[in-house]
C-alpha cells in the first residue's frame, strides 16, 4: 500500500492470489490504481455482485469523471472504449445483444458438440504423435487451437487469412511466437478483420459474420458499421482467449492438485465439476474494467462518488471466504460452487459461457481419457503468469503425456 493508501495492482504479479487476499482483507471496496488509473476494487464476492447489478454503477464511458486522464494503449483503456454492447446499457445494451442470441442458444450448441469433439479428437491425436516423454506445452498445442478453431468456424474466418490471423491472435492469448501484445499488433489484428468483413459482405456463407451482415442489411440499420465490426472483433477475441485460459488453468489444476484426476477417472465426479470449480478457483479473469457511478451510492458501508471508477475483481471474488467458506483457497472436486461470478452477473452475464463451459467440459475429458499418465513437466511455483491486469493463467502449461490409453 502507497502513502496515500492505495494498492497497486501489478499485472506483473507472481502472486494474484496472494495480492487478492490482501485486498480483500483491506475491505470490500479498496483504493487501487491499476495501469495508472485510480479505481475502487470490488474484493468480495457479495461487493462483487452488488456491482454488477447496482442500478446507479454503469459501463457507460461518459460517466467516468476521469476519463480523458486514462493513460493510452492499456489494457483498460482498449476495455473501456469499446464500441460493443460491452459498455452500452439498458435499451442501447439490448439492441446490440440481441442479434447474437440465437448464435448461442442450447439449440445451436448441441448441434456444435460434434464439430468440438471433432475438432478435440484431432488435436488428441496431434499430441500423441508427440515424443511421450519430452514436454509438451499444452497452452499452445491444446488449451490455445480448440477455441480458436472453434469459434473462427462460428464467425466464418476465411481459410486464406486464417494463418495470418493465428500469428495475430497468439499474441492476444500469450501462446509464444514471435509477436507481442502490443497497441500495434491489435491495430493490425483491427484492420485484418475489416478485410474479412468486407469480403464475407461480398461472398456470404453460413457464419455469423453473413447473419449479422445480413440483419444490418436487412433491418433498417439496427447495427451501425461501426457497431457491426465492433462487434465481431469482441466475439472473434473474447470468444476465444478467455476459454483458453479456463482450459490451461483446469489442466494445471487438476495435475498439480494431488488426487483430483482420480476423482474423475473413476466417475466420482464430473468433468463438468472440474470446469465450474477452476472458474471459481482459478478465475480466467484477474480483473476486469470499469463500471462507473452515476451518482453517489454507498456499498458495503464505503462510498462511491459520482463519476468514480469500480474494477471488478473476479479471481478474487472465486476464493473470498465469506461465500466459500475456510477452504475457500482450496482446489476441491467433490464440493463445487453452487454458484460463482467467473462469467459476471446481470444484464451482461457473458453470453459465451455455455459454450466456454461445453469447450471445456470436452477438452478436459478427452485429454485425460486419452493420456492416463500424463504429468506436470515443472512444479506450479515454476509457471509464468501471463503479465496482464485482465487474464489469468500461465503462459505456459508443460507436461508429460506419457503413452495414448489403447
Amino acid at each position: 500500500m502507497t502513502d496515500d493508501n492505495r494498492f497497486i495492482i501489478d499485472p506483473a504479479t507472481r502472486d494474484l492470489h496472494g495480492d487478492d487476499d490482501r485486498l480483500r482483507a483491506a475491505g470490500p471496496l479498496v483504493p487501487v490504481t491499476a495501469e495508472g488509473v485510480h479505481t475502487w476494487a470490488a474484493t468480495r464476492y457479495s461487493t462483487l455482485l452488488a456491482v454488477l447489478t447496482h442500478p446507479d454503477l454503469s459501463r457507460e464511458l461518459r460517466y467516468w469523471k476521469d476519463r480523458d486522464s486514462a493513460p493510452p494503449g492499456t489494457a483498460i483503456t482498449r476495455i473501456v472504449t469499446d464500441t460493443s454492447m460491452l459498455n452500452a446499457e439498458g435499451d442501447e445494451h439490448r439492441r446490440l445483444r440481441a442479434p447474437l442470441t440465437a448464435a448461442f442458444t442450447p439449440r445451436r450448441l448441441k448441434r456444435l458438440r460434434p464439430r468440438i469433439e471433432e475438432l478435440t479428437a484431432g488435436l488428441i491425436d496431434r499430441l500423441a504423435a508427440m515424443p511421450p516423454d519430452q514436454p509438451v506445452d499444452m497452452r499452445k498445442e491444446f488449451a490455445y487451437p480448440l477455441p480458436r478453431d472453434v469459434i473462427s468456424d462460428m464467425i466464418g474466418i476465411p481459410a486464406a487469412h486464417q494463418e495470418r490471423l493465428h500469428e495475430l491472435t497468439d499474441a492476444v492469448a500469450q501462446v509464444g511466437g514471435s509477436l507481442d501484445d502490443t497497441p500495434d499488433l491489435r491495430q493490425a489484428l483491427h484492420v485484418l478483420l475489416g478485410q474479412i468483413i468486407d469480403e464475407r459482405r461480398d461472398s456470404p456463407g453460413e457464419d455469423l459474420i453473413t447473419d449479422l451482415i445480413t440483419l444490418r442489411e436487412q433491418d433498417g440499420g439496427r447495427l451501425s458499421n461501426e457497431e457491426l465490426f465492433a462487434t465481431i472483433e469482441l466475439l472473434f477475441i473474447a470468444g476465444h482467449v478467455t476459454t483458453v485460459n479456463l482450459i490451461t488453468n483446469a489442466i494445471g489444476a487438476l495435475l498439480h492438485v494431488p488426487d483430483q484426476v482420480e476423482l474423475l477417472r473413476v466417475g466420482k465426479c464430473p468433468y463438468s465439476a472440474a470446469v465450474e470449480e477452476t472458474l471459481r478457483w482459478d478465475s480466467p479473469i484477474a480483473y476486469f474494467p470499469m463500471r462507473y457511478a452515476q451518482r453517489d451510492v454507498e456499498i458495503d458501508g464505503v462510498r462511491v462518488r459520482a463519476g468514480e471508477p469500480v474494477l471488478a475483481c473476479f479471481a478474487s471474488a472465486g476464493r473470498d471466504p465469506d461465500q466459500y467458506g475456510e477452504d475457500a483457497h482450496l482446489f476441491d472436486l467433490t464440493d463445487p460452487p453452487a454458484t460463482h461470478l467467473s462469467f459476471g452477473h446481470g444484464p451482461h452475464f457473458c453470453l459465451g459461457a455455455p459454450l466456454a463451459r461445453l469447450e471445456a467440459e470436452v477438452a478436459l475429458s478427452a485429454l485425460f481419457d486419452a493420456f492416463p499418465e500424463i504429468a506436470p513437466a515443472v512444479p506450479a511455483e515454476e509457471l509464468r503468469p501471463l503479465d496482464t491486469l485482465l487474464g489469468n493463467s500461465t503462459r505456459t502449461m508443460p507436461v508429460l503425456l506419457g503413452p495414448r490409453a489403447q
